[in-house]
């Protein structure tokens, strides 16, 4: 459904591939007019968009309906322009889901930073990204 959401319609973001147990989901946003900049390279705006929400996504998927997941904190560090097709994949670990479970269990909330990058079609880096999540029991 993300696929359908309007500002990823018109930014050009699409969620091209998510395995099973819905832990990795891999990403890509081709430049067209309506997501280039001046310099006729990504907007930065964009290629932060493409990042927003997967790590929470992955997170509540697997805590579900009795936590909430929400983003506290996020960072781009551009490297190089984007131009073309750029990708980025999220994955969290069942091993590290777990961990994050347990230490939102015990503690009641807890935060914890992913970090990503955005790449060309030739592999090269494009950008870092850094994500800050915060999760909870709900009361």
């Amino acid at each position: 459904m993300i696929n359908w959401y309007p500002p990823y319609i018109g930014a050009g973001i699409k969620l091209k591939k998510v395995n099973q147990d819905k832990t990795r989901m891999e990403v890509e946003l081709r430049k067209t007019w309506f997501n280039k900049n001046l310099f006729g390279t990504h907007f930065g705006g964009s290629l932060y968009a493409m990042c927003d929400p997967f790590y929470v996504f992955i997170v509540h998927n697997y805590l579900g309906r009795g936590y909430v997941v929400w983003d506290k904190s996020a960072e781009i560090k551009f490297i190089k322009p984007g131009t073309g097709k750029v990708s980025a994949v999220f994955e969290i670990s069942q091993e590290k889901l777990l961990q994050l479970k347990e230490e939102v269990d015990s503690a009641g909330k807890h935060t914890v930073f992913f970090e990503t990058v955005i790449k060309n079609e030739s592999d090269q880096l494009v950008a870092k990204v850094r994500k800050e999540i915060y999760m909870r029991k709900k009361s």
